[in-house]
């Protein structure tokens, strides 16, 4: 069951150096609605370098005398990076932020208020700008091509290498701790039966994105013989006009959002797929969680795991779509400059990983 991840596309890889730093990397969050401009809750739209979120709202609750859990906030952003987001306090402690937030790495850009705060999950998307080093002017165009043909057909939905810690093997600990039956503890025992969610998860795509490149690469026969698939069901798989094959019983929910439905009409479901309409989701196994049917079930039960209870399960989105992808390259310096937005809780490293073939850890 240890895949390594798989890549979707078979281009050859791109070389480049990619570091996250503060320089190199900049993400700005896109709120889910406008805010109404009035109401009890003051909302900070803020940039800030060098810093996690966790300590951003230490901070925060510090200058504005206020209990951290007083503060709104959409979603976790790295720390070792130039980030903007969106942060909500109560109104009265709008006069003590401005008197004592002090730090030069955190800087207010805009305020508004708004009748409701900010809770996790409250955003569309994220806008990234990466700076790429060494890059050769034949691999900087070949890169521009790669990603604008992913935009238009979309990449699989990898859980980043940020969410296994820094030896990328927080998924044991947190599997040990979900089998112990134990109530979580803290945020950090959550974090890590999460990571072991996500483990979970990345290990039944990237055996998703495997089939689908054996359909693609070989005949019927052949598949159906590595893949020991009866023919007539490969041939089925091989005539759905999306790489990403979806079997019956497959979850799938409209793209961006919306309520999720069971694959039960193959050429239905596979067209509106191709479209960017909807799209097949992986499971984050946990209390609740909605499972996928026949093969589609059969196919993820080795990635299930029911002693996993202590934490609401829920499924992700398995293929998403870079959108607003532009490239701008310099020759001089053969650095080049990505931006491109991203569905919430995508990892713009998994992006770049599928364009350069290569694990971007450690940078």
């Amino acid at each position: 069951m240890n895949h390594t991840k798989t890549y979707a596309y078979p281009h050859k890889p791109i070389p480049f150096d990619f570091k996250q730093t503060v320089e190199r990397f900049f993400v700005e969050e896109i709120p889910l609605y406008p805010f109404t401009g009035k109401g009890n809750f003051l909302i900070l739209k803020i940039k800030k370098t060098d810093m996690s979120t966790h300590k951003l709202l230490s901070v925060l609750a510090k200058a504005g005398e206020l209990n951290e859990r007083d503060i709104g906030y959409a979603g976790l952003k790295d720390k070792s990076a130039t980030t903007i987001q969106y942060i909500s306090v109560p109104k009265q402690a709008e006069k003590a932020i401005a008197k004592n937030l002090t730090t030069e790495r955190v800087e207010i850009l805009e305020k508004t208020y708004n009748k409701a705060p900010i809770k996790i999950g409250h955003l569309k998307g994220n806008r990234f700008s990466i700076i790429l080093h060494n890059m050769q002017p034949g691999d900087a165009k070949f890169f521009n091509t790669t990603a604008k043909m992913m935009q238009k057909k979309g990449i699989p939905n990898y859980y980043g290498y940020q969410r296994f810690g820094e030896d990328a093997k927080s998924y044991l600990q947190g599997k040990e701790i979900a089998h112990s039956g134990k109530r979580l503890k803290g945020s950090r025992e959550k974090l890590l039966v999460s990571a072991y969610q996500s483990h979970l998860f990345n290990q039944w795509l990237s055996m998703r994105v495997s089939l689908s490149a054996t359909i693609a690469a070989k005949s019927v026969k052949e598949a159906a013989k590595v893949l020991k698939y009866p023919e007539p069901l490969v041939e089925v798989l091989a005539k759905q006009p999306q790489f990403f094959k979806l079997f019956l019983g497959d979850v799938m929910m409209p793209y961006p959002h919306g309520k999720m439905w069971y694959v039960t009409q193959m050429q239905q479901a596979a067209e509106a797929f191709a479209l960017g309409k909807a799209a097949p989701t992986g499971l984050l196994c946990g209390e609740r969680a909605q499972r996928a049917k026949n093969d589609a079930g059969y196919l993820e039960a080795s990635y299930d795991d029911d002693e996993l209870t202590s934490l609401r399960g829920d499924r992700r989105f398995a293929w998403i779509w870079p959108k607003e992808v532009e490239t701008a390259y310099n020759a001089t310096s053969k650095t080049m400059q990505v931006d491109f937005y991203l569905p919430k809780g995508s990892y713009a490293t998994t992006f770049l990983e599928e364009i350069g073939k290569c694990s971007l850890k450690g940078g």
